[in-house]
């Protein structure tokens, strides 16, 4: 071989390598399983799952107002002491007009207020249309499409946007660079709205044919000042790429990634990232970017968001789904914001789709968190906004730093323990009608599992050191003994139950034994009940005893090697939608919108030991 060429081989493979080095990447060794719906990920500890918004065509007083049961996109802001969560909606299914955004606010990230519509339905003109397109516009509303949602200015003025495109017919594309234009409206320190202005036309529109005033004609000059910094930034702008113009020169890189989210590493590069797991970093704050962006090794994501940032203990987080579906909802850990290097889960539940629609994937997507400039929690922890199958609107706060397993037994006497912080390293799934949360109750403070949804349910768990051998006690009062569920399970680190305890409807407390069930007693409404599992996953023998007296000894109902949390869940597991179930599902689900009775279990307290 020649010997040029011997020499300049290494030098090839070192810049090869060092450009490797220098991109976002995965390392980690953990992968996903789709025939789960949590894909067998270990839970990053302390996640709590907060429905915001649960979708009801039946009684819209009990959603946003509206009935309308698609809901999406959904953004966050944390300004002047609040959370702002912005999401947008249509009627039916995705691109079905009419559409429209509506903003909720909450003070403490789980408590929201009823949304309302900070974007209203907007009337296309009549003859409309596009070039390329069949169709002509009549009596026909707008959708809307965005990929930003708030923008905080230097002098802390809030703005929210939002993006008016139309479709002519149902395969078309808001989002083709032929709609009408993006508008702002500022949110005031007292919670009220400024005026609506269009802040960005798409060719063809202008303020001669559109029905809100371009932002230049307010006479606010603060408000312009903000919209005129807005523009001038390409972090922000560049988010923009789908629906603007093809040519815009708002747009640095005009290339048609989406959804673009974006973090500064220590040395002042940006850090970008885009459906399909692409990235690229700027040197230069966005203004320009490497002529293509690069899949990012190791990442495995389809066509849905991915979210990155930095978090409060200095820190990076991307959150994402790590697989073809839109499950699981999983959290990676960087040192260094580009080599990640582990996977955890933070959400891996999949309610049944309770209204079908057009293009509503299965899955909790679509997710975003608190872009840079707008805001800081003052709790530290990690805040990120998800829609479930495009029908309803969630959050998790996310505790930073995050935990990868339990280093400590659990010793938790909630009497004993301030409310307002005692579920901070419980994992909770907490919808709207089955919610799981601290409630002050006439033997002192209680964890409340309470549910009246025929299609969810409740759900709170907690870590405990992985183990072989364990004695678990917990205390426990059923509100009722005629109605309602309780699971109480222990698992694996990829979730796999071996011991369950049922509270059923029938008032039999009874026990899983493989296929079959052994009733252990009956259990009478408003007593409490002290229960202590003892269980050698060696011998897969456990003992149940209840207010001091043994009640069951049995083989577990499946073997696994070791166990490392428990789980109190007030519905059977879930197992569908999987990977085979079609991505389109063309019925409604019986009485989608009407609650059941509720039932309600208070956990008094938990406690683990390993034993010797």
């Amino acid at each position: 071989m020649n010997g040029k060429l011997l020499h300049i081989i290494p030098l090839l493979l070192l810049a090869i390598t060092g450009n490797a080095q220098d991109t976002v990447r995965y390392t980690g060794q953990t992968r996903v399983n789709i025939d789960y719906h949590h894909g067998q990920l270990s839970p990053a500890m302390g996640v709590h799952n907060i429905q915001v918004l649960r979708a009801n065509r039946e009684h819209p007083e009990m959603a946003e107002g509206a009935g309308w049961t698609y809901n999406h996109a959904p953004m966050l802001a944390y300004w002047n002491n609040k959370f702002y969560l912005e999401y947008l909606s249509d009627s039916i299914g995705e691109h079905i007009p009419p559409g429209q955004t509506l903003l909720t606010t909450s003070k403490d990230g789980y408590s929201w207020t009823k949304p309302e519509a900070i974007f209203p339905r907007y009337k296309v003109p009549d003859g409309t249309t596009k070039k390329g397109q069949p169709g002509v516009a009549h009596n026909l509303y707008a959708v809307m499409h965005q990929r930003m949602g708030f923008y905080t200015s230097k002098k802390k003025r809030l703005l929210a946007l939002a993006f008016y495109g139309f479709c002519l017919d149902i395969d078309d594309d808001p989002n083709d660079g032929k709609g009408i234009g993006r508008v702002v409206r500022e949110i005031l320190p007292d919670g009220s709205y400024g005026p609506v202005y269009f802040i960005h036309y798409n060719p063809a529109w202008n303020a001669k044919n559109t029905s809100y005033p371009y932002y230049t004609s307010s006479k606010d000059k603060g408000f312009v000042e903000a919209c005129n910094e807005l523009l001038a930034d390409p972090l922000v702008t560049q988010q923009w790429n789908e629906e603007s113009d093809r040519n815009d020169p708002l747009i640095p890189l005009k290339k048609q990634y989406k959804a673009l989210s974006y973090y500064h590493l220590p040395d002042g590069r940006v850090v970008g990232l885009w459906k399909n797991a692409l990235t690229a970093i700027s040197k230069d704050e966005g203004k320009t970017w490497p002529e293509s962006a690069v899949r990012a090794p190791g990442f495995v994501n389809a066509n849905a968001k991915i979210w990155g940032q930095r978090t409060a203990d200095g820190r990076y987080a991307t959150v994402y789904n790590p697989s073809e579906y839109r499950w699981p909802l999983a959290i990676s850990l960087s040192n260094n914001g580009l080599e990640y290097t582990n996977m955890l889960l933070v959400h891996g539940e999949i309610s049944p789709l309770r209204y079908h629609g057009n293009f509503k994937d299965y899955g909790p997507q679509y997710i975003r968190g608190i872009t840079e400039k707008n805001g800081t929690p003052p709790d530290g922890n990690l805040w990120v906004t998800y829609s479930m199958s495009k029908e309803d609107i969630w959050v998790s706060r996310v505790k930073v730093p995050v935990m990868e397993k339990a280093t400590e037994q659990v010793n938790d006497v909630f009497k004993e323990m301030r409310p307002d912080t005692a579920l901070n390293l419980w994992n909770i799934y907490s919808p709207c009608w089955a919610p799981v949360k601290m409630e002050q109750t006439p033997d002192g403070p209680a964890l409340a599992l309470k549910d009246k949804d025929r299609y969810d349910y409740a759900k709170a768990e907690h870590l405990f050191p992985e183990t072989q051998r364990v004695a678990v006690e917990f205390s426990i009062t059923p509100a009722q003994n005629n109605k309602g569920l309780l699971h109480v399970e222990l698992q694996d680190a990829k979730g796999s139950g071996c011991v369950r305890l049922m509270f059923e409807p029938d008032g039999v407390l009874r026990a899983k034994s493989g296929a079959k069930f052994k009733n252990i007693m009956k259990y009478e409404a408003g007593a409490t009940y002290n229960i202590r599992i003892t269980l050698n996953t060696y011998t897969r023998f456990y003992t149940v005893n209840i207010n001091g007296k043994d009640a069951l000894n049995q083989l577990t109902f499946a073997p696994v090697q070791n166990v490392s949390r428990i789980v109190f869940r007030t519905g059977m597991p879930r197992h569908e939608p999987n990977a085979d179930t079609p991505a389109a599902q063309t019925y409604d689900l019986p009485n989608a919108g009407e609650p059941e009775d509720e039932a309600a279990f208070y956990i008094r307290s938990l406690k683990t030991a390993a034993i010797n």
